[in-house]
């Protein structure tokens, strides 16, 4: 998690504050000098030590002093956010004493109104521990409360909640031992014991009073001896033996030595008190954190007491056939968290996690094998709860559908296993990264380091690796399952990322890939470049056995320094020629977390609604985000099926990187409320059936960037493919081979020659719009157009999309691309 810390920066007026920050953030130093009239706030990220920081830069016009509370900050307009900075930069001229005086006045304003363990928890929404208080409501939620701040915990039982207020203790006593450590002197907490409170405001009294009366003295004895020595002056000026000059010299000498004597008394009398005030309110800390502590310890033995007679109650009370029963599903359940959540750098000994609500506005109760017609008692479970069982499928998956296997299709054409092993190679990433945030990424040349030897036509391609999950939907009666298994299919398309992080080569304007498997599987897929800023490619499929998929896709995606956001835009069509059903859906937001520091992992998240535009029935899915606090199963999907009234029929569950299931609902009835406030919904289901399972990865995936038995065989080189086919582009092929030094020379070629493709466009549009202003009629330019796909607007949806227009199969018939423009 990236920090994010703020900085002030204060100064004279015309010290050149805002000509700094400029100069550090955008390189750019000016002379011109313009004043800072309000605050301005700049917001960089800097890597310091191998960590990443945002900063909160705030260039403040120059204030007449430091706001001494947060109620004066809020006052003034310009102090805002000053009080709560982590940090001050203090400018002044070196040629200007007067500026100096400022930041010296200013300094002395932070150390007087601000304290170390202050500045240490200025973040938005935490709370100091060491000045916080904890206390349990009843067994399972906890109480934070410092200030006027109070945060309301819940675990999920008891002995959850007694781990996390012993963890919230432990630091507790080490913020307070953090504090006692800094000689800072500012404000500190008074004591909450009224007799403390009184003994010591009783001792700094008498203190006070003491120093009082020396102050007296003091200015009593200046007064006389301001007197004496003007008596003694008069004195010496009369005209007296010699011996008596001396004598009067002597006494003068004497009552200034005096003065300054009392002077220095004085002096050490308030260093006294100082140092007293210093001491108690140190000691006053410690005294009230020990009694804290003993009460807390008291309060913990307590209930330590209590837990251990109620557990040996329990144990006496319990039968001794399920004495170990209800621990095994934990370990079980654990011991599966732990294998699946290596997305997570964490490496704790022990794990805590928030009590979460259900994520899912429903709750699903699986029906028994007695009660499946009585519809009586249930067991409760979670969407995904029971094994997926392949028996009884008759009970709510008609027989032409239930043919549902995890085992991968024998290929007849015999295609490659392996690929060569991807090298390893070093590469500074922050180097190339740190001028790429908050760009569009598409735009930024990257070395093939960051790439796979696919391109974004193949990975399109990669979405029909399940496409026997069409062919049986094709043959199902019923759209309801026919709709299960669309959905199942659209979650299947994020199989294949789990584990690659990597980034697929930007197709160059007008390549196309195909995939002609025809006799095999009975599809053909064809995939064109349409567009390249922004990046769009169409992608349409057709079967023989009875469907028609295509798609038009375009990639947005943003660096934001700490993650890769990746969103496609478009949306996705998929026809059934028997039934003449119409599905609709579009994709979810890819998320690629750790790209300066940790490990690289990969996330879906955000929801798809699929629409049966004949039949108007619906399937919600949610991707539910990953969240190391949540007990769910990592990678989770859920789902409803419902019929065009709204009318629930199936529950899908699952995780996008392993399997989905369906499960039919016999009732539902209203639930209990959730932490929002929405009433949820209970469906009572039969047992939860297998729809879709993901392929084990091919041996050695590992050193092969992870690729599935179809990637491996995508860029396979085939005979009388397109002239602009992926297969034949050189820097994707070099790299493959792992010559990656070319590759990225080839890469440099095809984009700089791309380019100037572009600008020759572009001249010839512009030639184009002068000669239509300079005449009456000029020529018209139509700009580029793709070769197979051109744009028609959809009934359904109303979009204009890309849409295959034919011809790219009967002239691979022919042998003649001589229509093909040469772009490698």
């Amino acid at each position: 998690m990236v920090e994010t810390l703020s900085i002030a920066v204060i100064g004279a007026p015309g010290v050149g504050k805002t000509s700094i920050i400029r100069q550090f953030i955008y390189n750019d130093f000016s002379e011109a000098y313009t004043p800072t009239r309000s605050r301005y706030v700049y917001r960089p990220s800097v890597i310091l030590n191998g960590n990443m920081y945002e900063l909160k830069v705030l260039d403040v016009p120059p204030i007449s002093s430091f706001p001494a509370s947060a109620s004066q900050e809020w006052l003034d307009l310009r102090c805002r956010g000053v009080r709560n900075a982590n940090a001050y930069i203090l400018v002044y001229d070196i040629c200007c004493v007067e500026s100096f005086e400022y930041v010296k006045m200013i300094r002395q304003q932070i150390v007087e109104n601000r304290t170390q363990a202050e500045m240490a928890h200025t973040c938005r929404g935490t709370i100091n521990l060491a000045t916080a208080h904890i206390d349990t409501e009843d067994a399972c939620n906890i109480v934070l409360s410092s200030g006027g701040r109070t945060y309301h915990l819940k675990a999920s039982t008891e002995v959850e909640r007694q781990r996390w207020v012993t963890a919230l203790e432990l630091a507790k006593a080490k913020a307070i031992r953090m504090m006692n450590d800094q000689s800072d002197d500012s404000g500190d907490e008074e004591p909450t014991s009224q007799t403390d409170r009184s003994e010591i405001q009783g001792t700094l009294k008498v203190l006070v009073s003491k120093l009082d009366d020396l102050s007296t003295c003091n200015d009593l004895i200046a007064k006389h001896g301001a007197a004496l020595q003007r008596s003694l002056s008069e004195l010496e000026g009369l005209k007296v033996p010699l011996d008596g000059g001396e004598k009067i010299k002597a006494v003068n000498e004497r009552a200034t030595l005096f003065r300054i004597t009392s002077n220095a008394m004085i002096n050490a009398c308030r260093d006294f008190l100082d140092l007293a005030e210093t001491h108690s309110r140190r000691l006053q800390r410690a005294l009230q954190y020990e009694r804290e502590q003993r009460t807390h310890l008291e309060e913990t033995i307590e209930q330590l007491a209590k837990q251990h007679n109620s557990l040996e109650r329990a144990w006496r009370e319990a039968p001794t056939h399920a004495s170990s029963t209800p621990s095994a599903p934990t370990t079980s359940q654990r011991s599966e968290r732990v294998n699946k959540e290596d997305a997570s750098d964490e490496d704790e000994d022990t794990e805590y996690f928030d009590a979460m609500d259900d994520s899912t506005e429903f709750i699903t109760v699986t029906a028994s094998e007695s009660t499946q017609h009585k519809r009586s008692q249930s067991n409760l479970s979670g969407a995904s709860g029971g094994q997926a069982s392949d028996s009884n499928q008759e009970d709510h998956m008609s027989p032409i559908c239930n043919d549902v296997s995890a085992k991968e299709p024998v290929r007849c054409r015999q295609s490659r296993t392996q690929i060569p092993d991807k090298p390893n190679y070093s590469l500074n990433l922050w180097s190339i990264m740190k001028n790429c945030i908050g760009k569009e990424l598409s735009k930024i040349p990257m070395p093939v380091n960051f790439n796979e030897p696919l391109s974004m036509l193949q990975r399109l391609t990669e979405d029909l690796e399940y496409h026997e999950l069409l062919d049986k939907a094709a043959r199902c009666e019923s759209s309801l399952e026919q709709m299960c298994l669309v959905a199942a299919f659209s979650v299947s398309s994020y199989s294949t990322t789990v584990h690659r992080t990597a980034k697929p080569f930007n197709p160059l304007l007008g390549e196309t890939y195909e995939l002609d498997r025809l006799e095999e599987f009975g599809y053909r897929s064809l995939c064109e470049q349409v567009s390249h800023h922004p990046p769009a490619a169409a992608h349409h499929v057709i079967s023989r056995r009875g469907w028609t998929l295509r798609q038009e896709i375009t990639i947005a995606s943003k660096f934001r320094g700490k993650y890769l956001s990746i969103m496609p835009l478009g949306v996705i069509h998929l026809h059934f020629h028997s039934s003449g059903n119409h599905y609709v859906w579009r994709k979810v937001t890819s998320t690629v977390h750790n790209i300066i520091v940790g490990r690289l992992w990969i996330d879906q998240s955000g929801d798809i609604e699929i629409i049966n535009h004949t039949t108007k029935e619906t399937c919600q899915l949610k991707f539910i985000p990953y969240s190391y606090f949540s007990r769910d199963v990592p990678r989770k999907v859920t789902g409803v099926v419902a019929d065009s009234r709204g009318q629930a029929h199936y529950i899908l569950s699952g995780t996008w990187d392993e399997k989905m299931e369906s499960a039919k609902i016999i009732q539902s009835s209203e639930g209990a409320s959730g932490s929002e406030g929405k009433q949820k919904t209970v469906y009572q289901t039969l047992p939860p059936k297998l729809l879709w399972k993901k392929y084990p990865l091919p041996e050695n995936a590992e050193n092969m960037y992870y690729f599935s038995s179809l990637a491996l065989m995508l860029n396979e080189p085939e005979d009388g493919v397109a002239l602009t086919d992926s297969r034949l582009r050189p820097d994707q092929r070099l790299m493959e081979d792992g010559r990656w030094d070319e590759a990225n020379v080839e890469k440099q070629r095809l984009e700089e020659k791309q380019r100037a493709v572009r600008r020759r466009r572009e001249a010839e549009a512009t030639g184009a719009l002068h000669e239509e202003c300079d005449y009456d009629s000029g020529r018209d330019y139509e700009g580029y157009q793709p070769l197979w796909f051109h744009q028609r607007r959809e009934s359904i949806t109303g979009e204009t999309n890309f849409v295959y227009k034919g011809g790219y199969w009967e002239s691979k018939e022919r042998e003649d691309w001589s229509m093909c423009p040469e772009i490698f």
